[in-house]
């Protein structure tokens, strides 16, 4: 598979797996959040109302007990109800009405041996053992010490449904002879099942929601992702001139406008590294044109026996020599990324050893160089800076009419300290006013280009600013620089 087509599957991959978890991560909480605090409420909904329907169940029995006397109850023998005596039936009465006025389904009386006295609502005879009681043992032994209670576990009856059984004890004469059960029916459990469901159909409805509104999310950031991803490609597969879109979303949008500044920068880059080569080129065609031809004629003389010319020729190939070496230099210097070495510069000094470098040069073209410096002291690179001056002064130098005077001033204010080289000559026109500073532009015929490219490098990677005005008779190049501490450590921009 080609490199770009497995970059793509690699995107499309993290762009599925980023969909994928932005799903899990909304769908999860949330699932796990539905199932237990869904459980959670049942339980303790649940919890809450078999207390209180077995609350209100012992308190009928209590109430029902205190109408029970027990002497009489003890009277009751097994075919009391057979015969339908009338203390049995004064009971089933009783019992009825309490019944009925409770609405509850079934209440008995039971003596200390767990034996039917009277069964209102079921359907066994006096004297029987009540199988039901044994699953309320517990229950039974604080009922019999003379506690209400009720049972813990709710039980199905006949009819499918769910019932609960209070309990509360029969006394006479200070002792518990008995006790009186009420089963009544937990009907509620159905509304509270049905409520179930429905928190559990509007769990899902809410998960389905969820899940639409994570997939429309992740679409909304995977489209923005995709499109800077295809922007991202395009420049790693070097078309650096179409420009990132910007994205409305506030992180993607910092991100896009990142991209671009990146793809800017590595645009501007390619366009100087391009001029800079061509410009290279064509400097380096010349001098090496004139050595091919030198060579040759010297080589011709050497053969024809003519000595006298080939020193001639030999000054004129070391000429060439030289040019290409400062071309290389001067390339180089440009090219190269030099950390600032940051240190205290007396700005007069400064000023004073880039004038005295050029003292030769500007003596041979019979050129003045005036220097009025204002004492500042600047956190400089200072042999950066003496390179940057050194190309404005020579720049000025070159430019001034022979006779001529170039003047460098420094002056102080509002933090910054501005260096200015002067020159009276034919000035630069207008058009060129920024070309000038663009790598391997030159007017000259033995001029790299370079040399004020590399200055206004310098004076930015300083935190500074290089411009120039110009008109016949008075051009003038402005070098702005910070007074006091700067960040250390600062690389020149290229």
């Amino acid at each position: 598979m080609p490199s770009g087509d497995r970059q793509n599957s690699r995107w499309r991959d993290a762009l599925g797996s980023l969909s994928a978890r932005l799903l899990v991560a909304f769908l999860v909480p949330t699932l796990l959040f539905v199932a237990v605090a869904g459980t959670a409420v049942y339980q303790l909904a649940r919890s809450i109302l078999e207390e209180e329907l077995g609350t209100s169940l012992s308190a009928i029995a209590a109430a029902t007990a205190t109408q029970v006397h027990g002497e009489r109850l003890l009277t009751i023998e097994p075919g009391d109800d057979v015969t339908g005596t009338r203390t049995w039936r004064n009971f089933v009465r009783m019992f009825e009405s309490v019944a009925e006025a409770s609405g509850v389904r079934r209440v008995y009386a039971v003596d200390t041996q767990g034996r039917v006295r009277v069964d209102v609502g079921g359907t066994l005879p006096v004297g029987t053992e009540m199988p039901e009681l044994a699953r309320d043992r517990l229950e039974l032994t604080r009922v019999f010490s003379g506690e209400r209670a009720a049972s813990q576990v709710l039980f199905t009856g006949s009819d499918g449904r769910l019932y609960k059984t209070g309990y509360a004890p029969i006394e006479y004469e200070g002792s518990v002879v008995g006790a009186v059960g009420v089963e009544g029916s937990a009907a509620f459990f159905g509304s509270l099942q049905q409520l179930s469901r429905t928190f559990v159909t509007m769990g899902a409805v809410a998960l389905g929601a969820l899940a639409f509104i994570a997939v429309v999310t992740a679409r909304g950031l995977a489209r923005p992702l995709r499109r800077l991803m295809v922007s991202a490609l395009r420049i790693g597969r070097g078309d650096l001139t179409t420009p990132v879109p910007p994205e409305p979303t506030l992180e993607i949008g910092v991100l896009a406008r990142e991209l671009e500044d990146m793809r800017g920068a590595l645009e501007s880059r390619d366009r100087q590294l391009k001029m800079m080569l061509a410009g290279v080129a064509h400097e380096v065609r010349n001098p090496i044109g004139g050595i091919a031809l030198f060579s040759g004629i010297l080589k011709e003389d050497l053969q024809a026996g003519a000595h006298d010319e080939a020193g001639a020729h030999v000054e004129r190939i070391q000429r060439e020599v030289a040019y290409l070496q400062r071309i290389v230099e001067d390339f180089l210097a440009f090219a190269r990324e030099q950390p600032l070495a940051r240190a205290p510069v007396e700005a007069p000094s400064l000023l004073s050893i880039a004038c005295e470098l050029m003292a030769a040069e500007a003596s041979a073209r019979d050129v003045a160089v005036d220097i009025d410096a204002a004492p500042a002291v600047l956190e400089a690179d200072g042999s950066l800076l003496t390179a940057a001056l050194v190309n404005l002064v020579k720049n000025a130098v070159q430019a001034s009419p022979q006779g001529g005077r170039v003047r460098v001033s420094g002056t102080a204010h509002g933090g910054q300290y501005t260096i200015q080289v002067r020159d009276a000559g034919p000035g630069v026109p207008a058009p060129e006013h920024e070309r000038i500073f663009e790598p391997f532009f030159t007017t000259r015929e033995k001029g790299t280009g370079l040399g004020l490219p590399l200055a206004r490098k310098i004076a930015l990677a300083h935190g500074g600013m290089l411009s120039l005005t110009s008109a016949p008779g008075d051009t003038r190049f402005t070098l702005t620089l910070p007074l006091g501490a700067a960040p250390s450590g600062v690389t020149p921009p290229r």
